[in-house]
């Protein structure tokens, strides 16, 4: 045992060894590759460059899967069963540099990742690796064209790189099929989004999930002010952008978050545009009390707080006591003093604080199919039979709202889901069935345009009970 502890550690050194790592750990546990990675880099001792190295590798690997599964598999022999995980997902890795990542030398890329073997001790595999990489690179072809097509191989910005034969589907032929494995989404997903979108939209949005999305900041109000957050950063030589939320900053260079101007002050956290969005929809006052539901990670709690002039009173709920420390370690860094953690132990069916609350937040559990290319293994963990569970879940989530929340108070229901069974589905539902319940707004948020894709809806409930007029 000690022998694969000391070979793990060995593959880990470099950038290309800790997005394997990663990865593998990936495979194992339930928790999402963000908070993987974060604790990976944060006990590396790789610098700037390599750290964003392995953070694109291993959202690329992610986010393409499937993609580079139908590119590797006419290549292989051996039956999936018979390649151990580990040498997948090193062929997976080598297959995205040389596929996708086209700024890596194709020499440099393979050589890095056949290494990679004789760094987990298996130098046998070595040959292996060299063998089916050396075959994807005569696959590969030099040309691009901005056509779907068998031969085509969607990379980004609607451009194809020309595969010197035919391994995808057929688009005319099996458009589900095709945008499935090219863009590397859930077969039934694309199914729905056929229906709903039509292909031109289903192809903006195989591009768009399949990229790497921008980077938002939210300026934290608490501590400066967004024109001054964009100066230090123009100042530190980093390119960036207001948005049109009025406490976002889009990074326009790839960077690394802890090395930026200003975080160690919290002058700023991660937040994506759309997320900025939710909090300003609820616009909690200074001093009044708050609930938020399904509190986790945090971005929006402490957007609140920010809202709310860290003046009032905010219950943060989760259920889980590690997630719940996270929010609280973001609290201190960025200043927030009056969040209180509670948790919920669901298997004990804990309801949140009776309340009444002024205002509630309910950022519901959901499938995630709006941030897709945020959060890529997402799509590999949701499956349809799932998306009941989760309405009844957001149902119940809301009415516990309706029912904490004083007479003229407002909840915020929101998703990070394009699906609509999960947002106005969930909304009409829950209002249907409590009638003291009005719609105040709510909003769709788009993929790509320019952000994530999710969902918001703001109630409130009347200051005279409908059910006595």
């Amino acid at each position: 045992m000690k022998t694969g502890v000391l070979q793990f550690a060995a593959v880990g050194s470099s950038a290309r060894g800790l997005a394997l790592q990663v990865l593998l750990e990936c495979r194992q546990h339930d928790a999402f590759v963000q908070e993987i990675l974060e604790r990976r880099l944060g006990s590396t001792e790789l610098g700037p460059a390599d750290r964003r190295l392995t953070t694109g590798l291993v959202y690329g690997v992610l986010r393409r899967r499937a993609t580079l599964d139908a590119l590797l598999r006419p290549l292989i022999q051996r039956q999936m069963a018979k390649v151990e995980p580990w040498l997948w997902d090193a062929l997976r890795l080598g297959a995205f540099q040389l596929a996708l990542l086209t700024q890596i030398p194709p020499h440099a890329a393979l050589h890095e990742t056949v290494e990679l073997a004789a760094s987990l001790g298996r130098p046998g595999a070595k040959g292996f690796l060299n063998g089916v990489l050396r075959s994807l690179t005569r696959l590969l072809g030099d040309e691009h064209t901005t056509a779907p097509a068998a031969d085509a191989l969607p990379i980004m910005n609607g451009q194809y790189r020309r595969l010197t034969r035919a391994v995808l589907p057929a688009p005319a032929a099996h458009p589900v099929e095709y945008l499935a494995t090219a863009f590397a989404l859930p077969a039934w997903l694309v199914e729905r989004w056929l229906t709903r979108f039509g292909w031109d939209e289903c192809l903006r949005l195989g591009f768009w999930f399949a990229s790497p999305t921008p980077l938002w900041l939210r300026s934290n109000r608490l501590r400066i002010d967004r024109t001054a957050l964009l100066h230090a950063l123009a100042e530190a030589g980093i390119g960036a952008e207001a948005g049109d939320h009025p406490q976002a900053v889009r990074l326009l260079d790839s960077v690394s978050i802890r090395e930026l101007p200003g975080y160690e002050q919290g002058w700023f956290t991660v937040q994506d545009e759309s997320a900025m969005r939710v909090g300003s929809a609820l616009a909690p006052e200074p001093g009044s009390q708050v609930l938020d539901a399904c509190a986790a990670p945090g971005g929006k709690t402490t957007h609140l707080a920010e809202l709310m002039r860290n003046q009032g009173r905010i219950i943060a709920c989760d259920v889980d006591d590690r997630r719940l420390a996270t929010v609280m370690e973001l609290c201190r860094r960025l200043g927030v003093t009056i969040v209180e953690p509670c948790r919920i132990h669901a298997e004990r069916d804990e309801e949140p604080p009776a309340g009444p609350f002024d205002s509630i937040l309910v950022d519901a559990p959901c499938s995630n199919s709006g941030v897709l290319g945020r959060r890529p293994e997402a799509r590999w963990r949701i499956q349809p039979r799932d998306m009941h569970e989760l309405v009844v879940l957001q149902k119940k989530l809301l009415l516990q709202a309706a029912e904490r929340l004083r007479p003229g108070g407002r909840v915020v229901y929101s998703t990070c889901s394009i699906e609509p069974e999960e947002n106005s589905g969930v909304v009409r539902a829950v209002l249907g069935a409590f009638p003291d319940l009005e719609l105040d707004a709510e909003q769709e948020q788009v993929p790509g345009r320019p952000a994530d894709g999710g969902y918001w809806a703001r109630l409130h409930k009347r200051e005279c009970s409908k059910r006595w007029a």
